[in-house]
This record gives structure tokens, sequence and C-alpha cells, in this order.
């Protein structure tokens, strides 16, 4: 709501099989607040699921004894930063004063995760962001020649480096030629890596690591670096 009125959200599909929302907020009680209000089935959204909405605020208070938290070796190696690292621990040291059973795991093919990640989101976003051409969606270009112009404009005005960038990359791993050797490799290897979190949540019941080697970079700081900020 704002002034009152309430607001419409819409997102941009980027790779549909990778998309979740979710709030990021400065505490538990938040988070739960906004997930309660976003969760659910949405006719509108052919990736929403049925089913029912737990109430997520209800087990905010509850005892942590003997909730098995697992920590993956391969999060916690070369090239973590140091105060992200320290931060991490801290939380895990609380966890464990409030009577959670912290274990170690291991996600062994999380190494490929960023390569994985690299050939299926820009081939899915090279997919979804086709239909922003000027003509019904996105940016249109001022006085086209023809459709052709008004096509090539339109992209080249309305996208930014990156979503380029994402968008060419996927697609030639789309190409003919290229398919195999690349998105459907990466196919199989995002099933090993689903596999890995699937055995890993029959001995745990949450995973707990950091969600970035480094703290946030500055706008533009990694722009000429891409590789650097994909690891990020």
């Amino acid at each position: 709501p704002t002034y009152g009125r309430v607001s419409r959200w819409g997102m941009i599909a980027f790779a549909s099989s990778l998309d979740q929302a979710g709030p990021m907020t400065r505490s538990a009680a938040d988070a739960a607040v906004l997930l309660q209000a976003m969760a659910g089935f949405d006719p509108r959204d052919s990736t929403s699921a049925q089913e029912p909405v737990p109430d997520y605020g209800a087990s905010l208070d509850a005892d942590l004894a003997g909730l098995r938290v697992g920590l993956p070796r391969e999060y916690f190696g070369e090239g973590l930063d140091a105060g992200v690292g320290a931060s991490v621990m801290a939380a895990i040291d609380e966890l464990r004063r409030l009577g959670a059973d912290i274990r170690e795991i291991s996600l062994p093919n999380s190494p490929l995760s960023v390569p994985t990640y690299y050939v299926v989101a820009p081939a899915e976003c090279s997919s979804n962001l086709a239909r922003f051409d000027g003509v019904r969606f996105g940016h249109r270009c001022r006085d086209p020649a023809d459709l052709e112009d008004l096509y090539k404009r339109s992209r080249a005005e309305g996208f930014g480096p990156e979503v380029k960038r994402r968008i060419m990359i996927g697609t030639y791993v789309l190409s003919a030629g290229y398919y195999d050797a690349y998105y459907l490799k990466a196919q199989q290897l995002r099933q090993l890596i689903s596999d890995d979190f699937r055995n890993a949540f029959r001995e745990v019941d949450v995973i707990m690591g950091p969600t970035s080697p480094g703290t946030a970079f500055t706008l533009g700081e990694k722009s000429g670096d891409p590789v650097s900020m994909y690891l990020n």
C-alpha cells in the first residue's frame, strides 16, 4: 500500500525455471509477514503451485532444539571473504546456542553450479525476452523506418549491456549445433546438483551458508570483469 492505494507489482520473466520471488528484510518476523502476502496460487502465473499457504508467523517463537542445520563444506572454502565467513559463523554459533544440531554436509557438485547457471539462465533469458520487440511489450524506438528497424533499434535502445550479453550467450547455446553440447549438458548437470540437495535434506532440515562470496560491490565496479561479477 502506498498513501492509501494498493500498488500492483509485476515481474519480468528472466529464467522461468529459476526465478523465485522472496522478501529481503531485517527480521524473520518481517519476512514472514511479506511472504504470507506474496505466497499462494496465482491464476495468471503458469509456474505457480496451487498449494495451501502455511502460517509463516506461527512458528517464529518455536524452540530450535533438535533442528538439524546443514553446513555444506563446499561453501566455506577458497574464495570466501573473511568478513562474510565470520558473520555466517557468528550466526551459526547463535543457532548452536539455541539448541540447533549443526552438521557438516557435502554438496559435491557445487563447483559446477556457476557454469551450469550461466548456460541455463541466458538460454531462458534469450527466449523470455524475445517478446520485447517494441510491438506489444517493452521500449519502442522513435520513428522506425520499417518493421526490421523497429525490432533492431527498440531492442538495442531498451536493453542494457549485461542483458544484451546474456541474450547473445543464450541465443548461442540454443542454436543448431550447440544445443546438445551446451544446453542439454547443462540440464544434465543441473539434475546432479538438484540430487545433491535432495540427498542432503534426508539428513538435515535446513541448509545454511553464505549466499555470496563477498560483500556488495559498487555500481559498475565489475562491469569490466563479468566473470568475477557472475561468481557473486
